[in-house]
């Protein structure tokens, strides 16, 4: 993906809005809010001036008038240029056809799962799976109030969000079974592995008797030794 001037998702938005019509930010958050947008966007009204004031900068908005109603402070209606259009034209069409590399926070948690007793990891997937059926269950109950009030071109993400959380449910659940029934492959050596940290061998007593030969192969791999 390409280095971007602006890369904050929420400029994006910010584009979108006034690709539709010329506003004050306030108006933008409220518009935003009023779509679910911050659902899929991260949104808050001091971030919300700071992208403001950057997309003026590079010129892809501009102040276009100045309004007061009353004794209320001024308020500044912003207004989308052509560079602007060009930007957020070109940058959704990146973000919808070019993979990217994401880190998502389980995805760290699971790469490092072997740290964890196999008991203890397979009680934390549990819990997780508790809770991801309370998210998904909740979600639902959310599209169904919704009902047909939306066309479905305006529901998409929320879609894509739930069948995200569907495919993470099943994997974990699978994942928790497959230690609970032994099936996963490399149980043993894990367990193993545990029981010589429960006998107070540190990592690194460990490691010197696996480089020595005292253990088999299954452990050496397992600490890649």
């Amino acid at each position: 993906m390409s280095r971007r001037a602006i890369s904050n998702p929420l400029a994006l938005a910010v584009l979108s809005c006034l690709w539709e019509r010329p506003m004050y930010p306030y108006e933008m958050t409220t518009s935003m809010r009023e779509r679910g947008k911050e659902d899929s966007i991260r949104l808050n009204f001091g971030s919300l001036y700071a992208v403001i004031k950057s997309l003026e900068k590079h010129g892809f908005i501009v102040a276009a008038q100045t309004e007061r109603e009353g004794n209320r402070p001024e308020r500044i209606v912003y207004e989308i240029t052509e560079s602007g259009r060009r930007e957020a034209d070109e940058w959704l069409r990146e973000l919808i056809d070019t993979p990217v590399k994401e880190y998502p926070a389980i995805e760290t948690g699971l790469s490092l799962l072997p740290m964890l007793p196999p008991q203890t990891a397979m009680e934390l997937l549990d819990k997780r799976v508790e809770r991801l059926d309370d998210e998904i269950a909740s979600r639902r109950r959310q599209l169904d109030e919704i009902g047909d009030d939306l066309p479905e071109l305006f529901m998409v993400e929320f879609h894509y969000r739930q069948a995200v959380l569907d495919a993470e449910r099943a994997y974990l659940a699978g994942l928790a079974a497959r230690i609970r029934d032994r099936s996963l492959s490399g149980l043993e050596m894990w367990e193993g592995l545990h029981a010589l940290l429960h006998q107070g061998l540190s990592m690194a007593d460990i490691q010197q008797r696996v480089a020595a030969g005292d253990f088999g192969q299954e452990v050496a791999d397992l600490l890649g030794t």
